[in-house]
């Protein structure tokens, strides 16, 4: 297709479909393939949730169990398509109740927003706060956050700062408390309800109107959430160890384990994956509840890189004890109310399944299903290597993908029941 097509948000769903079918080629059935997968009693609500839906892209909601987080037992819901990643995390979470189960501290729970400004001034008049700024801005949005502060939240602090390497350019930064929400429409309502009265302080302030006019660059939150962390911690007698250890001692499981994640704290290389297989577990828990799993990745990544190099989010230690300790520690901003976490029925019954938790509370879970996917992931790379398990738990889908016929599903599932699976080992038993 070389032409642009105009007006196309206008366009009905059915002319929508039209048009991409004739000017795609697409199949003839096309718009029935997208019918199949439309809700037929509540998909005018899943309309709303994006632009131009045609129909829904599903994903399958499963349940990890056994997770004891807190001292308390949780059925975690998890939205995830990649084989294993609910299994590993169940693996994990029935051995760690086993053991003590996870413990999880929440740090802070503050999120924070910039307005970014442009002004010629010298940085040594932001030492402190302006006089009479921090008053002006917070007067300004009395309307919006009379609510949150009811529930406890609000505008906690307020600094400005200048923009490193920059002449000029400075962030008004703000610390907002959101409680249960995620809050980021509150905190960007505020930050653009706060643009003005910032412009106005500095044009009719005389000792900053000197140096010119000030500019409002851009209004809005940071999803690197640094004062909203999570740590989720195991620990347990490295003897207990064995179930994992596939017949290594468990001493010398625990060494090998502990170098595995040193090599990520080191090589970013190894660290990319090692992290991806935090955010498995993460993730799902976070897309379960209706939550910006985009905004929790973002935010983890660069806290893995805060020191400069790219690193594990969690560690390793054997104590002098003779004990096994893990954690992962990653900002995580979620939310309990506000935006799809109850507006999406699935959102909503994943959050009674959890006993309606607060904002701290499901920080906690997600930041353990991270530690239990990464606590099983690396238990297999030092042990029977990742695919192994992987792989059995993706034949179904390989069969699936080669056509095998029911009966060769039958044979291929008994077969490979303690043979090593891959594509090419599938394909040649078929032929057989």
């Amino acid at each position: 297709m070389d032409q642009i097509i105009k007006g196309f948000s206008k366009l009905s769903r059915e002319e929508k479909i039209e048009i991409l079918r004739r000017h795609f080629q697409l199949p003839e059935d096309f718009a029935e393939i997208l019918k199949t997968f439309r809700h037929p009693d509540r998909q005018e609500l899943f309309d709303d949730f994006s632009e131009n839906t045609l129909s829904n892209f599903y994903l399958p909601f499963g349940v990890a169990p056994n997770f004891k987080i807190d001292d308390n037992m949780y059925v975690v819901p998890m939205v995830v398509e990649e084989s294993s990643v609910v299994a590993a995390a169940s693996r994990a979470a029935s051995f760690w109740a086993k053991n003590g189960g996870f413990k999880t501290t929440i740090h802070n729970t503050l999120k924070k927003g910039h307005i970014w400004f442009k002004w010629d001034g010298p940085k040594s008049f932001f030492a402190n706060m302006p006089e009479g700024l921090e008053e002006k801005l917070r007067e300004a949005v009395v309307p919006l956050t009379a609510n949150m502060e009811k529930r406890g939240g609000g505008v906690r602090a307020m600094e400005i700062i200048p923009l490193e390497g920059e002449y000029g350019l400075f962030q008004l930064h703000i610390s907002f408390e959101t409680v249960n929400s995620m809050g980021a429409n509150f905190i960007n309502s505020c930050l653009e309800e706060m643009k003005e009265p910032l412009k106005e302080f500095f044009n009719i302030n005389k000792d900053f109107k000197q140096y010119g006019e000030t500019e409002i660059i851009m209004a809005i939150l940071s999803n690197y959430t640094t004062e909203c962390l999570v740590t989720s911690t195991v620990e347990c007698p490295i003897e207990a160890l064995s179930p994992f250890s596939a017949g290594m001692e468990p001493a010398g499981f625990a060494q090998k384990f502990k170098r595995a994640v040193d090599i990520a704290l080191s090589d970013t290389s190894r660290a990319v994956t090692h992290n991806k297989g935090i955010f498995n577990g993460t993730d799902a828990v976070v897309i379960a509840t209706g939550n910006d799993f985009r905004a929790a990745e973002a935010a983890g990544h660069a806290w893995a890189a805060k020191d400069g190099k790219y690193r594990s989010l969690s560690s390793c230690e054997i104590t002098e004890k003779g004990t096994f300790k893990m954690d992962l520690t990653l900002p995580l901003a979620l939310g309990t109310v506000g935006g799809l976490t109850r507006l999406h029925p699935m959102a909503a019954l994943a959050l009674e399944m959890l006993g309606n938790p607060s904002a701290d509370e499901l920080m906690g879970i997600a930041a353990a299903a991270g530690l239990a996917n990464n606590f099983s992931a690396v238990a297999s790379l030092v042990t029977t290597g990742i695919q192994k398990g992987h792989m059995k738990l993706h034949l179904s889908n390989l069969l699936k993908s080669l056509n095998a016929t029911e009966e060769e599903q039958k044979a291929a599932m008994d077969h490979f029941k303690n043979e090593t699976v891959s594509a090419l080992k599938v394909k040649e038993f078929l032929k057989r």
